[in-house]
């Protein structure tokens, strides 16, 4: 394994657990699962970069495609009547301690704001507002078309502006 990627890998770690939280629907236990297990991919070689996007596309692209492998496998067991641990889906949800009211109160309209949105909407939006990645970067990231995820750029604002009412 590349030690220089390890590095810049370590260094997009805080961007890439927020990402993964995006993509466990704000569950840290199982952000944290996503992470440790797009960690453990790329160390076994399971998961590959070669340079095709930006490491960051690439890395959030294992990141979400390691998410809805995950979401998959929770179902079958739920389906299979297998009990989960009790507390194991404990929502993150505790601000900051030095966040005041108002600013809280208007991150937690914008997050059922955005949970109200179509998976794929979300997802294009937290990718471009909270990661940087540009539209064509998140269509990368989601394996989707750049004309897609234009499409659900384009409504998933459209939409988030009638659901906020102009009120960020």
């Amino acid at each position: 394994m590349d030690r220089a990627l390890l590095d810049r890998m370590a260094a997009l770690h805080e961007e890439s657990f927020g990402w993964a939280l995006a993509c466990a629907d704000r569950d840290r236990r199982d952000a944290e699962d996503v992470l440790q297990a797009v960690y453990l991919k790329v160390l076994e070689g399971r998961a590959r970069y070669d340079g095709r996007a930006s490491l960051k596309t690439w890395l959030f692209a294992v990141i979400r495609r390691t998410a809805s492998e995950h979401r998959r496998l929770a179902l079958v067991r739920r389906l299979r009547l297998v009990p989960l641990d009790e507390g194991a889906h404990e929502p993150s949800s505790a601000p900051a301690p030095d966040e005041d009211a108002e600013a809280r109160e208007r991150g937690e309209r914008l997050a059922r704001a955005l949970g109200r949105l179509p998976r794929r909407q979300r997802e294009v939006l937290v990718l471009v507002f909270y990661h940087g990645h540009s539209v064509e970067e998140a269509a990368v990231v989601l394996g989707i078309g750049v004309g897609s995820a234009r499409t659900h750029y384009a409504r998933g604002k459209e939409r988030l502006g009638k659901l906020l009412g102009g009120d960020l």
